[in-house]
């Protein structure tokens, strides 16, 4: 399985010539959907969901996503597919699981939306905008490290609790070079303390896994 991160909150998933992309939003490459022939979105925030890149796709292209979701997506060629908390299905060949049902309390003025997470081949989990422990073991966990809704204590705590052999960054598209300077900091000082492979991925750069 090979791994792309793009801009902010989007990664990119290959395998067996398939390809799988999660939350394409605003601020991620448009090449990021190149090819894809499935599509997990965590929840509707414009930073994780672009409708209007998502018009363009053809009929085949597989959507799945939560309720929430699906009902901005009406005038989308593509299938979209309803998931919720429990659920599992196969989407360009990976198996997916899905954890989570709420994105994390944002601003006091802002309804709490619907997020789903999604586990995927038992090997990558990617939580969406939320800091869902699921109750199996995560290899590689895809971790928020900034978001209005998020302190960088939190982010230490979730990795602690998750403990995963491989954490990568994700939701970092709204710092500058010194904000990314103390998350590339951070990262390091929990690999080294519990002796994992955690890091942030540059736009575009890839990792293999499994």
């Amino acid at each position: 399985m090979r791994l792309t991160k793009y801009g902010h909150a989007c990664v990119r998933l290959e395998k067996d010539g398939k390809v799988l992309v999660i939350d394409p939003g605003a601020f991620s490459e448009a090449e990021a959907l190149d090819g894809a022939d499935a599509v997990l979105i965590t929840h509707q925030h414009f930073d994780h969901l672009d409708v209007e890149r998502l018009r363009s796709a053809t009929p085949e292209l597989e959507v799945w996503t939560c309720e929430g979701v699906a009902g901005e997506l009406s005038g989308v060629p593509a299938k979209v597919q309803v998931v919720r908390h429990g659920d599992d299905f196969t989407a360009a060949g990976f198996a997916v699981r899905v954890f989570g049902e709420w994105h994390a309390k944002n601003h006091p003025d802002m309804p709490i939306v619907q997020n789903v997470g999604f586990l995927l081949d038992e090997e990558v989990f990617y939580p969406g905008d939320a800091l869902t422990v699921p109750d199996v073991e995560v290899p590689t966990l895809l971790v928020p490290t900034n978001a209005p809704w998020l302190k960088g204590m939190e982010m230490v705590e979730y990795l602690r609790t998750i403990r995963p052999a491989r954490a990568y960054s994700t939701h970092d598209g709204l710092l500058n070079d010194a904000g990314l300077s103390i998350v590339d900091s951070w990262l390091k000082h929990e690999s080294d303390e519990q002796g994992a492979d955690m890091r942030r991925l540059a736009a575009g750069e890839s990792v293999t896994l499994g």
